[in-house]
């Protein structure tokens, strides 16, 4: 969540010049919310923290007549008029607990729904239509002959099968078979060793399931709980992404300074009902109501966070970069920005069978907001220094499901066969290609 403690300071940016206040009103407009939520946000907490004062207030009148009363009684004086008193004072007090309480939850209703200030440089825009493209990497192919897309690919060769994927389940399922499923194993620990081996992340593989507090610390909670899927009668979700579960991981812990940043590489099952977005995708591997993904996930310091930022966003482009598949890295605007990112690069990879980029991981810094939710603190080494939030950032390193999908376009052949990318054929068995 945003700190309304900054927001009520209202300092000025020195790299904008603007005031808080005016920077998080413009995040909401560019966002496509009300800007009259900064207002409302420093009312609410306005109104708390007056009835909190009423109550402190309250409190110490009733300290004063318990001492006059304890007084009267050393004294052997009549204390039934102040015992009376303070009767009533309790039931007041009492009252005012539950009001104080109540205006409290009201503004930590609102502060949750509310998304994170958006970067300066993140470029102002209503839709992905005006995302900007920061670079491309690698040649797009040029085939001697039509294309086909992984959908038939597969099913032609028998390593996809939707159709009984369909029977067993549901629309939005899949059965990898043969080959297939052993190229998404390979995928799978080809990303893990890599990220762990050349990059430096502590490899995790985390619950699939976690509670709604967890939910809430990473900002699918309250605002996205619709597009996850809950087990009846429970408070258990199963994980939309590993992000939810390894942010988690150090809430309500206060870190020491040296330990910044902490990097996490966590594979994963993820599960998401795409509500909203029926008619999209339907066939094929794009959109899933099940699949596989390498997370990165790192806790640094917040003089850093932007530099790791582009550094994680590096990570994730490395593995592209070694499968030897064509992509662009673009910077979401602001209308397609994430709830709780500040900025997010979209690593989106070329698929000759759509003739188009699609998104293949999502880089996002998100400062203190997830910090602030779920309380991940750190101890800076200075004497008498107070714990300080971390930033989180975290990134697809990448999704299994729609790597599988590249590697069959890009690197498919004019026989309808399958050309292994060089840096995986290790991982299977030396096979050179699919068929």
């Amino acid at each position: 969540m945003i700190d309304i403690k900054a927001l009520e300071k209202n300092e000025k940016n020195p790299d904008t010049q603007k005031t808080y206040q005016e920077e998080y009103r413009e995040t909401l407009k560019n966002r496509g919310d009300d800007p009259s939520g900064v207002e409302a946000l420093l009312n609410l907490n306005q109104v708390r923290k007056t009835r909190i004062g009423e109550l402190e207030e309250a409190k110490s009148h009733q300290n004063k007549v318990s001492e006059q009363i304890a007084i009267k009684k050393r004294n052997k004086e009549d204390a039934s008029a102040d015992i009376e008193q303070m009767q009533g004072l309790s039931a007041e007090i009492k009252n005012m607990e539950k009001v104080a309480h109540a205006a409290e939850e009201e503004l930590n209703h609102f502060l949750l729904r509310m998304p994170n200030v958006c970067h300066y440089s993140v470029p102002v825009g209503g839709s992905e239509a005006e995302n900007q493209v920061v670079r491309e990497w690698g040649e797009i192919r040029d085939f001697k002959f039509s294309p086909k897309n992984h959908i038939d690919l597969g099913e032609a060769l028998g390593i996809l099968d939707f159709e009984r994927a369909s029977k067993i389940t549901g629309a939005r399922f899949t059965i990898l078979k043969k080959q297939g499923s052993q190229l998404e194993r390979a995928l799978i620990n080809f990303m893990m060793d890599l990220h762990t081996r050349e990059h430096e992340y502590e490899e995790t593989i985390p619950p699939f399931i976690v509670n709604s507090k967890s939910m809430l610390g990473t900002g699918q909670f309250p605002k996205f709980q619709e597009d996850v899927f809950h087990l009846k009668d429970t408070d258990y979700y199963l994980i939309p992404t590993a992000e939810a579960p390894v942010t988690n991981y150090y809430a309500g812990e206060i870190l020491k300074e040296e330990e910044l940043p902490i990097s996490h590489v966590a594979y994963s099952p993820c599960f998401r009902s795409e509500a909203g977005s029926y008619g999209r995708d339907v066939k094929g591997l794009v959109r899933q109501h099940q699949f596989n993904k390498v997370e990165l996930v790192k806790f640094v310091h917040p003089e850093n966070s932007w530099e790791e930022h582009e550094r994680l966003t590096a990570n994730a482009e490395r593995v592209l970069q070694l499968l030897e598949l064509p992509y662009r890295v673009s910077s979401l605007c602001t209308g397609d920005l994430s709830f709780g990112a500040a900025k997010c690069y979209d690593l989106e990879v070329w698929l000759p069978g759509q003739k188009a980029y699609r998104e293949i991981s999502s880089c996002s810094n998100f400062l203190d907001f997830q910090a602030r939710r779920a309380n991940i603190r750190f101890r800076p080494n200075a004497p008498k220094a107070k714990p300080q939030f971390v930033h989180t950032l975290n990134g697809s390193g990448l999704a299994i499901g729609r790597t599988v999908i590249a590697i069959l376009e890009n690197f498919q052949q004019e026989d309808g066969s399958i050309e292994v990318p060089r840096v995986l054929r290790n991982y299977m068995g030396s096979a050179s290609e699919i068929r």
